[in-house]
């Protein structure tokens, strides 16, 4: 097997489901993803590091379950989620407005109990009290190609006293499509769920499925998926750190590393066949295969990264007006980092030191060397020195895998489904660990999916960094933090 997961998920008591909370909120555990179905919630943890990730469930047949969120503060979002999408309460939830479900669905719980539309109700914006204050609303459309999502300022002068933050804009229906799918169709939705992810919902969902099914794959398509993976991680790094630059009014980084990341998005596509490697990874192995021209490619692209990547560096680093924008702003505790179980790089740069690459670890990343960059500071300079430290690692692990790359079969045939089964992953993608938990059933199609990104962690504490900060500093906060809208909303 690719990845090293507890098999079976264990049915607790409601006392055992809050001792669970209890141990997240102590820091003994760290809550993984939260979800529902119908007569159910299910929940995964994991250890500080990131090891031993194990699912529970408990039973809701009065329609409530015991609140986390009550306990742990973060899974208030999950919860409310679970309640827009299933129907099930918590019995003494932090918050009972709506999260995802913005009375235009059409209908209410669809994934419970289905009922009629909610009624559309003005979303009350959590009050704040105090002298001289103003509010500013941003969004949900932005001046920017860039998904919606709302933001209401609450300031004095310019300082920021509250951020809030209203999602869902984008919400798909993903877990209401993959329900009846079967596990071609399952994979196509899970490389369209977060397009700058493909490759790592993709994979986790490839993984997932494999866990199922009990299935090993070519160690060729082993090496190829990281591949793909740390393509994907150095075109999205290069993006953010220029589009942070631009965001300080440094246009000319933005500029420097677009043209570096359409250089892995071009070789990507004449590799592969898509720029952004959509669909490339498949339960079984991956779709396409990698020849000698495409290797010759891939070396001369980190032969281009590595030569023109420490003169950007060298100028981000020696230009003090944008130092003077980065360096204090917008810090992360790193106590909040490891509360919210912050993964990718808004948790590295507070501290957190958990890359599922290395724990628990998944094949083929225990054969390659690699460091997990840290810093301590949690500041939006520390959110760049986290990126550009990944990239050179990513520079590195692509030459040690073509290095490596095995001979062999690229794919393997999914067996036919004999009877029920489930199983779930946990992929490193760029922004952190990408969560996919499925239940297949006998027929062979997916009767419940879910999949979580790390930004359902990252957006709450985006609210926080904020704080103190002034109005015009939130630009930098937020592409530093670069949390996905499409991920989110599911």
């Amino acid at each position: 097997m690719e990845q090293r997961f507890m098999s079976s998920r264990t049915l607790v008591s409601a006392q055992d489901w809050q001792a669970a909370a209890r141990s997240c909120a102590a820091g003994d555990k760290t809550l993984v993803a939260l979800w529902g179905e119908i007569g159910f919630v299910h929940m995964a943890l994991c250890a500080p590091d990131g090891s031993r990730t194990e699912l529970i469930s408990c039973a809701c047949p009065d329609g409530t379950f015991p609140s986390v969120a009550r306990i742990h503060t973060p899974a208030d979002r999950l919860e409310r989620a679970i309640t827009d999408l299933c129907g099930l309460r918590p019995d003494a939830g932090h918050d009972a407005r709506a999260w995802l479900d913005h009375g235009r669905w059409g209908v209410s719980h669809p994934l419970g109990a289905r009922g009629p539309a909610a009624a559309q109700v003005f979303y009350e914006f959590l009050p704040v009290q105090g002298e001289s204050l103003h509010q500013i609303p941003v969004g949900p459309v932005h001046a920017g190609i860039i998904e919606p999502g709302h933001f209401r300022f609450t300031a004095q002068g310019e300082t920021v006293v509250r951020l809030e933050q209203r999602l869902g804009y984008v919400h798909k229906g993903i877990e209401s499509l993959m329900a009846g799918a079967d596990i071609a169709r399952g994979a196509q939705i899970a490389a369209r769920i977060s397009g700058d992810s493909t490759v790592a919902y993709g994979w986790a969902f490839a993984s997932a499925v494999e866990h199922a099914l009990r299935l090993d794959v070519p160690p060729r398509a082993r090496y190829l998926r990281a591949l793909m993976a740390e393509m994907e991680r150095v075109a999205n790094h290069l993006g953010d750190i220029g589009a942070i630059c631009n965001d300080g009014a440094f246009a000319l980084m933005l500029a420097h590393c677009g043209v570096l990341r359409e250089r892995v998005l071009r070789t990507a596509a004449a590799c592969f066949g898509h720029r952004m490697m959509q669909g490339c990874i498949v339960p079984g192995g991956v779709a396409t295969g990698l020849d000698a021209q495409g290797t010759a490619a891939i070396r001369g692209l980190v032969k281009e990264i590595g030569e023109a990547f420490p003169d950007l560096i060298d100028l981000y680093d020696n230009t003090a007006s944008l130092q003077d924008r980065t360096v204090g702003t917008g810090a992360l505790r790193p106590d909040l980092a490891a509360r919210f179980g912050a993964g990718g790089v808004v948790g590295r740069a507070s501290g957190r030191a958990v890359d599922v690459r290395r724990t628990p670890g998944y094949a083929p990343y225990e054969s390659l060397k690699f460091e997990v960059p840290v810093r301590a500071e949690g500041d939006v300079n520390a959110r760049v020195w986290v990126r550009i430290l990944e990239v050179e690692q990513s520079l590195s692990l692509i030459g040690q895998i073509l290095d490596a790359l095995p001979a062999g079969k690229i794919r393997v045939d999914v067996p036919p489904v004999k009877k029920e089964c489930e199983g779930f992953a946990v992929i490193e993608g760029f922004r952190g660990d990408v969560f996919v938990w499925l239940r297949i059933g006998a027929d062979g199609t997916i009767l419940r999916c879910h999949p979580r990104d790390p930004s359902w962690f990252q957006w709450p504490l985006l609210e926080n960094v904020i704080k103190d900060n002034i109005v015009a500093d939130f630009p930098l906060c937020n592409k530093s933090f670069n949390c996905s809208y499409s991920g989110h909303d599911l």
